[in-house]
């Protein structure tokens, strides 16, 4: 099966809503697990990992949420492949870059991805749009559940299920969602919202996880341990965490708007004519400057102009989705001026934007600037 004409069309995609998805862009729940007597994939020899592979695939396939699923092994699908699902948030940094021994099965809608043989035998993740970790715990529990009856997990009485990374270890369980948050980073008020986080034993991280940078204002959350307790007191605790969070982002945009509504609009508008009008653009300033676009959109200054728009072109315009529209190989110089070209023709028909008119205290501040 062809990888390409099986992943949804990021039109299709940019258009999935859910809960509070103006700031939540989406839920995932992912589980770890291991095959008793079996070593841990870092571990095991080629041939062992092969058996492993060969075991769980067919268990896996065979569960009702995969039906017609996309399944290959990791060293039968190609570098832009990999960088495709990656890009996509499918798979992680890690399983990318594994070969012999690996495998990953996608289910039709890409709200199952299940990674096998990677850091532990298998990676079960559920992917839900905007704030819905219950339905996403959920659907991943039965998953989980079901494979329990025909593969027999490493698990402990005393510590839970065995994993490779010690943090896993328990429960097993990562709960994570990846927010959009314009008006904290606008607002300078990020990082204490961070430390806050972080004090509360919970991970804040960049657009690909860990170790890489927050482009476009996108900051992942999740829980760093698994020990100790359920997986559902996790996910309600998140849950809170993460309403919180929200919060605060509608109460940042709201005093910047009350109280600093030029420089919002500056930001905005200069973020809109780059866009609407460069020639050669990288990825991370394209990223960036579509994330003041799509706080502009939510702000009602760009009337007309559905959020799915700028949500597809944060697909459409990452370096594997570029080159997949292109049979020659790009430089990154060539990805630049083709990226510029695109975003350009996808404005044209998009207004710049239209400011509010200014309160009367804001109005006055400006003209005390001035």
């Amino acid at each position: 099966m062809d990888l390409h004409t099986f992943l949804t069309p990021p039109a299709d995609s940019a258009r999935r809503k859910g809960p509070y998805d103006r700031i939540v862009m989406s839920s995932r729940v992912r589980l770890a697990r291991n095959l008793k007597d079996a070593s841990f994939p870092g571990w095991a020899k080629k041939p062992e990992r092969v058996r492993v592979l060969e075991l769980i695939r067919p268990a896996v396939e065979a569960l009702p949420e995969m039906k017609d699923a996309f399944a290959e092994a990791m060293d039968s699908l190609s570098t832009q492949d990999e960088h495709l699902l990656l890009e996509r948030h499918l798979i992680s940094r890690e399983h990318a870059a594994k070969s012999t021994g690996s495998g990953l099965v996608l289910n039709r809608d890409e709200a199952f991805s299940v990674m096998i043989n990677g850091e532990d035998h298998l990676r079960l993740p559920a992917l839900r749009p905007g704030l819905q970790l219950r339905h996403a715990w959920a659907a991943i529990d039965h998953a989980d559940s079901t494979l329990e009856k025909k593969l027999e997990f490493a698990f402990s009485p005393e510590l839970g299920y065995l994993t490779a990374c010690p943090t896993n270890i328990g429960t097993g369980i990562r709960v994570s969602a990846m927010l959009h948050l314009p008006g904290l980073v606008l607002a300078e008020q990020i990082n204490p919202i961070i430390q806050s986080v972080n004090k509360l034993g919970l991970a804040v991280r960049g657009l690909y996880g860990e170790g890489t940078e927050a482009l476009g204002n996108v900051f992942q959350v999740s829980n760093q341990m698994t020990l100790g307790e359920s997986e559902s007191a996790i996910v309600e605790r998140l849950e809170k965490v993460l309403g919180q969070i929200i919060e605060h982002e509608e109460n940042a945009r709201g005093t910047l708007l009350e109280k600093k509504p030029k420089m919002v609009y500056n930001h905005i508008g200069r973020a809109y004519g780059i866009l609407a009008n460069a020639h050669s653009i990288s990825s991370k300033e394209t990223m960036n400057l579509l994330s003041l676009m799509r706080l502009g959109v939510d702000l009602s200054l760009f009337p007309g102009v559905d959020r799915a728009l700028v949500d597809e072109l944060f697909i459409l315009t990452q370096p594997a989705h570029l080159q997949k529209q292109h049979s020659e190989k790009l430089t990154a110089e060539e990805r630049d001026l083709l990226r510029a070209d695109m975003v350009r023709e996808r404005l044209r028909h998009v207004s710049r934007p239209i400011a509010k008119p200014l309160p009367p205290q804001a109005a006055a501040a400006g003209e005390t600037e001035k």
